[in-house]
């Protein structure tokens, strides 16, 4: 069975259209102004509107306060807040209520206990995305897509009542071997179809849904 892929941090028409044409379930728009993936937000409406209803539209926010997403969703209507900060369970719980869309909470991984740390959400968001913790020393990193992995068979054998993904460090390459030692039942990448930081490459899509089709 396919597994469903997001294609996350899209800027041009082009690549949204790869996306769509070569099978991504999800497409996301980045809207954290610090990342090199950084889309406005009346940019990522009108690339929206090209999205078909099946595929979900999906926003990257970075512990953003109301104002602020309200301003982006008048902009760029979505079907997915992705929460990728350090946003709490009540916190999860009142943007989903406040604005009564879906909500991914991002779990940022690094030991076993990042991972039971996903249990608190299991009440208030709706899906889970497993990110890797970036290194303690690494310069400038980002909330996400800053390639790097974890350790893949730390999600061996997990159960959640949310459906989730695995992100972070994922290529065409390593992406058959990422799932079967997770067991993810979905995927998400952004640097790994890039490049360069924010520059993606058409073929690398094309690849990447390829092998997230075969397996």
């Amino acid at each position: 069975m396919p597994i469903p892929a997001k294609i996350c941090g899209l800027k041009t028409p082009e690549t949204v259209a790869a996306a769509v044409a070569y099978g991504a379930a999800f497409i996301g728009f980045n809207f954290f102004g610090k990342s090199p993936r950084y889309v406005e937000p009346e940019q990522a409406g009108m690339l929206g509107r090209a999205i078909p209803a099946e595929v979900v539209k999906t926003g990257l926010f970075v512990d953003d306060d109301d104002a602020r997403i309200a301003a982006i969703l008048a902009a760029a209507p979505l079907d997915l807040l992705q929460l990728h900060g350090s946003e709490t369970p009540a916190r999860v719980a009142a943007i989903k209520a406040k604005f009564g869309l879906a909500v991914m909470k991002v779990i940022k991984v690094r030991d076993p206990a990042d991972i039971a740390r996903a249990a608190e959400y299991a009440t208030v968001a709706d899906r889970l995305l497993f990110d890797a913790q970036p290194p303690a020393d690494m310069k400038n990193a980002l909330p996400g897509g800053n390639a790097v992995s974890f350790d893949w068979t730390l999600l061996q054998g997990f159960r959640s009542p949310l459906p989730w993904m695995l992100s972070g460090g994922l290529t065409p390459a390593n992406l058959a071997e990422a799932v079967r030692q997770s067991g993810a039942p979905a995927v998400d990448v952004a640097s790994g179809v890039e490049d360069r930081p924010g520059e993606k490459n058409i073929n690398k899509i094309k690849d990447f849904l390829a092998v997230a089709r075969s397996l």
